[in-house]
């Protein structure tokens, strides 16, 4: 097992693959991790999407150089019907238009959208609902600062090798 894994790691070293975080706390997706703003982004889901960035952040002493703008669409949608016209099927939809912005020049280094959905079984218990809307609202916005951080740290990875 462990003569197919180093086989494994030398013919990986071949192709170009680098891991995104090497070099740690020094290397290029930390450096720019570390100074990344995320402004409040109104409403519950921002609220919700900015803490999720926040927790995934490293924590920074040092000068914010950049600015994480997020502008949110959430959404819930009801497709599925029953024979009383009732909908039994809900979509809720969380889509994230996102800029990496430069403080000193202004400067837009990524222009991007994230998106995430899920699907709700609505019940005859409302508050039940309500719970599973929260419940699926707090999975979205997981996703979408997962997203979000990695495809800041796959930027600042390629940055660093031009």
């Amino acid at each position: 097992m462990k003569r197919a894994a180093a086989l494994l790691l030398v013919l990986m070293a071949g192709c170009g693959l680098q891991p995104v975080y090497s070099g740690g706390s020094q290397g290029p997706a930390a450096t720019i991790l570390t100074g990344i703003d995320v402004p409040v982004i109104p409403e519950k889901s921002g609220y919700l999407v900015r803490q999720a960035l926040l927790d995934r952040l490293p924590d920074a002493s040092g000068e914010r150089r950049y600015k994480l703008i997020v502008k949110l669409d959430d959404s819930i949608s009801g497709f599925g019907v029953r024979g009383d016209d009732s909908i039994s099927r809900e979509r809720r939809q969380l889509r994230a238009r996102w800029q990496l912005v430069e403080d000193a020049s202004g400067a837009v280094l990524i222009d991007a959208a994230a998106r995430s959905d899920a699907g709700i079984d609505i019940v005859s218990s409302e508050y039940a609902v309500i719970a599973a809307e929260n419940a699926a609202l707090e999975r979205l916005s997981e996703e979408i600062a997962q997203q979000i951080i990695a495809r800041v740290a796959l930027f600042a990875r390629s940055e660093a090798t031009r």
